[in-house]
C-alpha cells in the first residue's frame, strides 16, 4: 500500500515507512547511549575531575564505541538505504517479512552486545582485540546485528533492481540513490568481513576453537572497524548532494565526476584500514607503503572531487537564484535559517579542515608512527564521524520528521541554533584531542598522569590548557546532542501533525533556474576556498613532517 506525500509527490509505500521510522528511532537511541558514554569519558579523561575508576572507565570506552561508531550510525543508515531505495524511486518494499526480521536481528544484537559490556562480562573495548576475552552472547550480539544489517543492505539492492526493472526511473539512478548504492558495496564488504573474524571468535569464546592468532584477529578486524567509517562517508556525502537539492535546488555541476568519485571510494576507500597496521608483523612493509601512500591517494581524490562539487553545486544554484555580487554573496546570504543546510555546510567544513587533513596526515606510514597510540586519533575521529556524519544525519532529520514521520519539529527556533553549538562543541573537542596527542597524551590509558606507575612522565604543562578545552568542547557538544536527542523524541511522538505543505518549516526549493553562460569559472567562490583548503592542508602537512624530522634525528 501506498500513500502519495502532498508535499513531494513521492509515492510512499506504507511498510517502508514503518521500517524507515523504526531504524531511525533505534539510531536516537542508540546516540543518546552513545553520547551519555562521551560525557562520563570526558570528565575521566579530564584529570581534575577523574570521574571514572579504571575499570568503569575501559567498560565505557567499550559502550560509548560500539554505540558511536556502529549502532547509531548503522541504524541510521539502514533508514536511508530503505529511502533512497523506495521513497526517492517511488518504488514498494520488495521483502516486507525480511525487513523486519532485519530490523528484530539489529535489535537483539544492540540489546545483548550493551547489556554484556554493562555486567563487566566485555571489558574488552570496541577492538576486543584478543588474547582478551568477552562472554559468548557479546560476540554473538555482534554478529545478530551484522547479520541484520546485511540484510537490510541486501533488501536495498533488491529494491532498486525492482525499481531499474519496473521502469521507474530512468537510464541513471538519482544521485543521491548512486551514492548509497556506493555506501552498500562498501557495506557487503565491511560487514561479510566482521563475519569471517567474530564467527570463529565467538566459536572460540565458547571453547570450540583452541586458539585465535591475535595478528590474524587483527589484520581481519580491520576490515570491519574502518571500513565501517567509509560507508558512514559515502553515505555522508550523498546526504549533502540530497540537502543542496531540498533546500536550493541545485545539482553538482558535472554528475559523471560526482559518480566517478563514489566509484573511487568503493575500489580503494577501505585500504584506509591499513594505517592501524603499520607497526604489526602480519603484512610486508610494501603492503602497509602501497596503501598507505599510492592506493589512499586515490580515495583521497574521490573526496578532494566530492569537497569541490557539492560547494560548488551550493554555488551555482545561489547564483542561479540570482546571488552573484562578488565572490561569496551567494554564501552570506545561503539559507542558514534551515537546520539542515548550516549542518551540511558545517559538517563539510569540519570534515575537510580537521577530519580529512588530518586523516591522510595520520593514515600515512611515516607521520602516523608519531601519534597513532594518542589522543590525537580520536581527535581525528571527531573531525570525520562526529562533525562530518553525525552532524550530517542530524541535519537531513530536519526534513524527515515532517516527511517521514509526518510532525512539525517542536522549538524550531532551538533547531536553528542546535547545529552551530554542535559544530563548535566538535570543533574544540577534536582540536584540543588532536594537539594533546601532538604532545604525546596517550590514547588509551585511564591516566595521564601515570599514578601509582613504576614510572613518571611530565608533559608539557600546556597540556593542562588543552584537557580545559577539551573538557569544556566535550560538554557542549553533550548539551547539543542531547538537545537534538530532545527534539527529535518530543517532534516525533509529542509534535503537532503536519497536514500540507504550508506546515513544512524546513522549506523544499523548486529546481534552481537555468543559468546564463559564463565566461571562466562557474563557481569561482568555490574555487578560491578549495585553494584555501589545499594551502591549510599543505601547511599542515609540512608542521608533521617536521615533528617526525624531529622526533627521527640522524647524525
Amino acid at each position: 500500500m501506498f500513500r502519495t506525500c502532498d508535499i513531494t509527490g513521492f509515492k510512499v509505500d506504507l511498510t517502508s515507512e514503518r521500517l524507515i521510522r523504526l531504524n531511525a528511532v533505534m539510531a536516537v537511541v542508540a546516540l543518546l547511549l552513545a553520547i551519555v558514554g562521551a560525557i562520563l569519558l570526558v570528565f575521566t579523561r579530564y584529570q581534575p575531575v577523574h570521574l571514572l575508576d579504571a575499570e568503569w572507565y575501559y567498560r565505557i570506552v567499550t559502550f560509548h564505541g560500539l554505540n558511536a561508531l556502529i549502532f547509531w550510525i548503522v541504524f541510521f543508515e539502514i533508514a536511508g538505504l530503505y529511502f533512497g531505495s523506495t521513497v526517492v524511486l517511488n518504488q514498494r518494499f520488495t521483502y516486507p517479512a525480511f525487513g523486519w526480521v532485519s530490523f528484530i536481528l539489529m535489535v537483539a544484537g544492540l540489546v545483548m552486545v550493551n547489556v554484556m559490556v554493562l555486567a563487566g562480562q566485555a571489558d574488552v573495548m570496541m577492538t576486543s582485540y584478543v588474547p582478551l576475552k568477552a562472554h559468548p552472547l557479546y560476540y554473538l550480539g555482534v554478529i545478530l546485528f551484522a547479520v541484520g544489517a546485511l540484510i537490510g543492505v541486501i533488501l536495498f539492492f533488491s529494491n532498486v533492481i525492482t525499481a531499474k526493472r519496473t521502469k521507474k526511473v530512468g537510464e541513471t539512478l538519482p544521485l543521491f540513490t548512486y551514492g548509497l548504492v556506493a555506501a552498500a558495496i562498501i557495506a557487503v564488504i565491511t560487514l561479510s568481513t566482521g563475519a569471517v573474524i567474530y564467527i570463529p571468535t565467538f566459536l572460540w569464546s565458547l571453547g570450540l576453537i583452541e586458539h585465535m592468532d591475535p595478528a590474524v584477529y587483527k589484520l581481519v578486524w580491520w576490515g570491519l572497524g574502518h571500513s565501517s567509517q567509509q560507508i558512514n562517508v559515502a553515505a555522508m556525502v550523498s546526504i549533502w548532494y540530497l540537502v543542496v537539492f531540498l533546500a536550493l535546488g541545485g545539482t553538482s555541476i558535472n554528475e559523471r565526476v560526482s559518480r566517478t568519485a563514489f566509484v573511487l571510494y568503493i575500489l580503494f576507500i577501505c585500504l584506509a584500514s591499513a594505517h592501524h597496521l603499520l607497526t604489526d608483523p602480519a603484512t610486508s612493509s610494501a603492503w602497509k607503503v602501497w596503501n598507505t601512500s599510492y592506493a589512499m591517494y586515490l580515495a583521497v581524490l574521490a573526496s578532494l572531487i566530492h569537497a569541490f562539487a557539492v560547494p560548488s553545486s551550493i554555488e551555482s544554484a545561489q547564483r542561479r537564484w540570482g546571488f552573484n555580487k562578488g565572490l561569496f554573496d551567494w554564501l552570506a546570504k545561503g539559507p542558514w535559517g534551515n537546520p539542515a543546510f548550516s549542518s551540511t555546510v558545517l559538517a563539510i567544513i569540519g570534515f575537510g579542515f580537521i577530519g580529512g587533513t588530518t586523516g591522510v596526515i595520520f593514515g600515512m606510514e611515516q607521520t602516523n608512527i608519531i601519534v597513532h597510540n594518542t589522543l590525537a586519533i580520536p581527535g581525528h575521529f571527531k573531525g570525520t564521524v562526529v562533525i562530518g556524519t553525525t552532524l550530517t544525519f542530524m541535519g537531513i532529520t530536519y526534513y524527515l520528521i515532517p516527511l517521514i514521520f509526518r510532525r512539525k519539529i517542536v522549538a524550531y527556533r532551538l533547531a536553528q541554533i542546535q547545529p552551530w553549538l554542535f559544530f563548535a562543541g566538535i570543533a574544540l573537542l577534536s582540536v584540543s584531542m588532536i594537539a594533546l596527542g601532538q604532545m604525546g597524551v596517550p590514547r588509551r590509558h585511564w591516566d595521564s598522569t601515570f599514578s601509582g606507575g613504576p614510572f613518571s612522565f611530565a608533559f608539557n604543562p600546556a597540556v593542562d590548557f588543552f584537557f580545559t578545552l577539551m573538557m569544556l568542547g566535550g560538554t557542549l557538544a553533550f548539551l547539543a546532542a542531547l538537545i537534538w536527542v530532545l527534539q527529535v523524541v518530543v517532534s516525533v511522538f509529542f509534535g503537532p501533525k503536519v497536514k500540507g505543505p504550508s506546515d513544512m518549516q524546513v522549506p523544499i526549493s523548486k529546481l534552481a533556474p537555468e543559468g546564463k553562460p559564463v565566461k571562466g569559472y562557474e563557481a569561482p567562490g568555490t574555487l578560491l576556498l578549495t585553494m584555501l583548503f589545499l594551502v591549510t592542508f599543505a601547511v599542515l602537512f609540512f608542521i608533521n613532517w617536521k615533528w617526525l624530522a624531529a622526533a627521527w634525528w640522524v647524525e
